[in-house]
């Protein structure tokens, strides 16, 4: 089993940055693959990052790459999402979601929406 907890959504300006962060609570044996996803209303469920936890391997979907960063901090217990240049087409409820992979290859960001935990969101708000 994994829990997740998200923290640190709210509003920014458009071009402002917020991080996400998300506690990650492992009490299954295996390697874990974290990553981020969010919907806003009327769109489909859209991956934006992944990490692979044993080895800090990330993806990204091309919507966001060169803009957010996925990273975990050194006891592997915390998931971050910094996202910078934000645009208003980022505004979404943001899920840290995870679900264990024993293939690095297999920890990709098409993934993300389907995995098996899910946290319960927080959102962003980006005002143009």
């Amino acid at each position: 089993q994994v829990q997740l907890q998200e923290s640190g959504g709210g509003s920014v300006q458009s071009g402002g940055s917020l991080r996400l962060s998300c506690a990650v609570s492992q009490y299954t044996l295996g390697s874990l693959c974290v990553g981020w996803f969010r919907q806003a209303p009327g769109k489909e469920r859209e991956g934006v990052a992944a990490i692979y936890k044993p080895n800090a391997n990330t993806d990204y979907s091309d919507s966001v790459k060169g803009r957010f960063t996925i990273s975990q901090d050194n006891a592997g217990n915390t998931v971050y999402l910094q996202m910078d240049s934000l645009k208003p087409e980022d505004a979404a409820m943001y899920y840290c979601a995870a679900d264990l992979y024993a293939i690095p290859a297999a920890c990709t960001v098409v993934r993300v929406r389907e995995f098996g935990y899910w946290g319960q969101g927080t959102q962003v708000t980006v005002s143009a």
